[in-house]
């Protein structure tokens, strides 16, 4: 049991994402942080254990807003190393139309762990794949995000234009209105939990405007409304996608999205890179959310996300490290790295500062999702936390802990604790074999590929 009151004391560096003074530590009770300390004060009443932190620099649990889970057994797969998305799509469609529930769930857990180790606390998967067999695939991946006690939103994703009727996937991989929307309903009565401290969320998530129909976006953000549910898709990610939307709709992709009911706060999307100058204020003004997925689209050769626009014109930002088929890596420190690198290739040095990318990767990736309990250290926050060392080799010499973590490319947390409990210890994730694991999905990930 993990002990009801904690105090984490004296960390050697702490990023709290709202500029409060907590540099003699926070206070941890049933879940939640009950007090932020400054240098030299102590807790005002006592606790039952304490954590010395002097070695560890302390940032809320990252949150990762946009991802894959089942991609993690394509990765690296040489037939696509150097396709754009649309061919890389084609190819690994078929591929991915052979994914089992036992594959699903290795998929996951890998996907999952990976995104513990690095410090995430809260991730957001969209899953859009529901061939012969997976029909529950939700709800697999809700078992392994309980398994690994972290928090999901899990997006009920979807695709219901095939190729016979000019979208991209292919026919076998897509499903009826009907059979989507009903079991949105379903996942939503079943898992979707709101309030503070919900570890499992339901969002819809119709895949992109190549894949689904304009009917099931609309019958989607109709379903969000009634329900109070978030609403997710991929959008503006290529010039590919910008053609296809300007060749069957007749529409710019913000256009289309306004036109499907999409262009509101309830929605945030993936990618978002090629928007010209009013489409950003209208995003800003509706206040919808973008995931920046840098590693991804330097991947794939897609582009850059206006993130600095975006914010200005008031879009809240977040980020995600995609899927691990187009990342390859399910990374979310590694993913602040590269979102600050790529950002200062478009914006400038003075503008593009780790506070603010570490502030992108907690809490503006926790309004993406729609939460205000997670994503930055206060009183009445949940207690997710992830602390990190300075005592590699890499680290060596620097001088600024917080912009370390980033620019000498921290990799791995050595302790991440979700609502009060610690799930990695010593670069561990409590309970899990992970020899045991890679070996199982490695296994999965050769029989996917060979059919």
């Amino acid at each position: 049991m993990t002990a009801s009151r904690i105090w984490i004391k004296h960390p050697l560096a702490i990023f709290t994402a709202n500029d409060q003074d907590a540099s003699g530590g926070l206070v941890t009770e049933n879940g939640t942080i009950v007090e932020l300390l400054a240098a030299g004060q102590s807790p005002s009443t006592p606790v039952d254990s304490t954590f010395d932190a002097r070695e560890h620099v302390i940032l809320p649990g990252l949150i990762n807003t946009h991802h894959h889970f089942y991609q993690t057994l394509t990765r690296a797969w040489a037939p696509v190393v150097n396709q754009p998305l649309f061919p890389w799509l084609k190819t690994l469609y078929p591929v991915w139309a052979r994914l089992t529930p036992d594959r699903l769930a290795l998929a996951s857990k890998v996907a999952l762990a990976e995104l513990l180790l690095s410090g995430c606390t809260t991730a957001a998967d969209h899953h859009y794949l529901f061939p012969g067999g997976l029909e529950n695939a939700i709800d697999v991946q809700v078992d392994a995000v309980r398994e690994l006690g972290m928090r999901a939103m899990l997006t009920r994703g979807s695709m219901s234009l095939g190729e016979a009727d000019g979208g991209l996937p292919p026919q076998h991989t897509v499903q009826a209105a009907e059979e989507i929307l009903a079991d949105s309903e379903r996942l939503i009565g079943r898992y979707h939990e709101r309030g503070a401290g919900a570890q499992i969320q339901i969002a819809l998530a119709p895949c992109s405007p190549f894949s689904v129909t304009p009917e099931i976006m609309r019958a989607s953000a109709a379903l969000a409304e009634h329900h109070d549910v978030r609403l997710h898709t991929h959008l503006a990610e290529t010039l590919d996608e910008e053609a296809f939307c300007r060749q069957r709709f007749g529409l710019r992709t913000v256009d289309y999205l306004d036109s499907v009911g999409w262009l509101s706060e309830r929605t945030w999307l993936a990618h978002g890179i090629h928007f010209n100058d009013d489409e950003i204020e209208r995003l800003g003004a509706a206040g919808t959310g973008i995931c920046h997925c840098p590693s991804s689209n330097m991947r794939l050769a897609s582009g850059i996300c206006p993130t600095v626009a975006l914010e200005a014109a008031g879009a809240p930002v977040g980020l995600g490290v995609d899927g691990s088929a187009s990342n390859d890596a399910s990374n979310l420190i590694l993913e602040a790295r590269q979102a600050l690198y790529i950002q200062r290739l478009r914006y400038g040095a003075e503008q593009i500062t780790p506070e603010r990318v570490l502030g992108w990767t907690t809490r503006g990736s926790a309004h993406l999702l729609g939460r205000d309990d997670v994503g930055e250290l206060a009183v009445g926050k949940q207690a997710d936390l992830a602390l990190f060392k300075l005592d590699e080799l890499r680290f060596s010499g620097s001088h600024d802990p917080v912009s370390a973590l980033l620019l000498c490319g921290a990799d791995r947390a050595d302790r991440v604790m979700v609502g009060g409990r610690w799930r990695v210890i010593d670069g561990q994730v409590e309970g899990l074999d992970i020899a045991g694991l890679i070996a199982d999905h490695s296994q999965a990930a050769r029989e996917l590929i060979a059919g």
